[in-house]
């Protein structure tokens, strides 16, 4: 039987989609915990559940669903919102000190993946077991990413402007790399896939932020809404190229 990769080919169109779904995870999580005064540990509990059902459903599915997909990317960004928030004011921890942990945590993962694949891929992956590894590291590069976000704004005092433009760079340099560099494509993808991470979650802050603390003050149930049109039309956009592509090549 035929085995069929179930993840999105890595295009700039996806490197977009994923900066927004960074930025719904920030405004979504914030809302839960900020907004609606749930808790950060009930937060983190509601939004971890949304997580495992849905990526619970893409491991159990038989082909690539886009839109299932980038729900769980989505679940993984929300739930990076929660664990990050959770581990510096639940446990105290504080986001460097968090931001180490998870940085430690996704090595080991990625450590572990190396050991029993012989190799690291992004694309395609068609084994289930290699997905679910795929799935944790996802999981902890978006924590990761938001951990640094936090890091930068909170305990460097730059703005959310500056912390943007800082992670922009980042990326910048790590697509330069990717075209004028050897330098291995894996590892240069799991670097962007962090950093997309705090790029998204300071342009959330951005958006929800109050006049006083560098923000737009458009609240986080309102900047929701405008990413996920957003977001959702570009998911859309994607799929109607990708059968488009798929009917010429026929």
């Amino acid at each position: 039987m035929e085995k069929v990769n179930k993840v999105a080919r890595i295009t700039v169109l996806f490197w977009i989609i994923k900066i927004l779904a960074t930025t719904i995870g920030e405004t979504l999580g914030d809302m839960l915990s900020m907004t609606f005064r749930i808790g950060y540990t009930e937060s983190l509990i509601i939004t971890a559940i949304l997580f495992v059902i849905s990526v619970i459903i893409q491991l159990n599915v038989s082909k690539y669903y886009i839109g299932l997909y980038w729900l769980v990317i989505v679940g993984t960004t929300t739930v990076g919102t929660e664990v990050s928030d959770f581990m510096d004011r639940t446990l105290g921890l504080g986001y460097a000190y968090g931001s180490v942990i998870l940085f430690s945590l996704l090595m080991l993962v990625l450590c572990i993946w190396h050991r029993l694949e012989n190799g690291i891929r992004y694309y395609p992956i068609t084994d289930t077991k290699v997905e679910i590894l795929f799935w944790i590291a996802v999981l902890l590069s978006n924590s990761l990413g938001t951990a640094f976000g936090d890091f930068l704004c909170d305990n460097m005092g730059l703005s959310y402007l500056t912390g943007a433009m800082i992670t922009a760079g980042i990326i910048g340099i790590v697509v330069l790399l990717h075209y004028v560099s050897k330098i291995n494509h894996v590892l240069l993808f799991w670097i962007a896939f962090i950093f997309t991470r705090p790029f998204g979650a300071t342009f959330g802050d951005l958006l929800t932020k109050p006049f006083s603390k560098g923000g737009l003050d458009l609240g986080t149930i309102t900047s929701s809404i405008i990413t996920a049109t957003l977001l959702i039309g570009l998911i859309i956009f994607s799929r109607s190229k990708d059968r488009k592509q798929k009917d010429d090549l026929r």
